[in-house]
């Protein structure tokens, strides 16, 4: 099997050298903010910025629980998955006017899963004429705003919404 480098993304897999645990799971431990970029923790699930992402607005919602696969939830953690997975496109929609949305869950190092112990489900937001083929073609992303005002704005729409349910 031919491996691709992508040194965009090394740091974020492999982690400090010393760091042990999950990198979701230490991020859950951490208090919100841009260090660990968790937008909305849930009672069984949170939801969290992806630090390389393809577009932005790009998070992941990722189940409290460390298991590999989807297989390993419980109903209710499943169930808030669809529900966080549901917040986020409206957050989405709102904040980025995202026309369409790639939605996907990688099981297994195969897939192509980055952190394959700790399965999680990416949401991509979409527009026509975006510039998602250019992580595929150049290896290069393009992205419009920085991480840390995507973070803030995002989060802000996070509140407002479990303001007004």
């Amino acid at each position: 099997m031919k491996r691709i480098w992508a040194p965009w993304r090394m740091d974020y897999i492999k982690g400090d050298a010393e760091e042990t645990v999950c990198l979701f799971c230490s991020r859950l431990a951490q208090h919100d903010g841009l260090e660990n970029l968790i937008l909305h923790r849930g009672k069984h699930a949170f939801v969290i910025l992806n630090r390389y992402p393809y577009t932005n607005g790009h998070m992941m919602v990722v189940p409290n629980t460390h298991a590999p696969s989807i297989e390993d939830l419980k109903k209710e953690t499943l169930s808030e998955l669809m529900r966080l997975t549901n917040q986020a496109l409206a957050v989405l929609r709102k904040v980025y006017h995202a026309q369409a949305f790639n939605i996907g869950i990688n099981i297994g190092e195969a897939s192509g899963a980055g952190i394959a112990d700790h399965v999680h489900l990416h949401i991509v937001p979409r527009w026509s004429g975006d510039t998602n083929f250019m992580s595929t073609t150049a290896e290069t992303r393009v992205l419009p705003e920085a991480l840390e005002e995507t973070y803030e704005r995002l989060r802000s729409s996070w509140r407002e919404l479990n303001r007004n349910p």
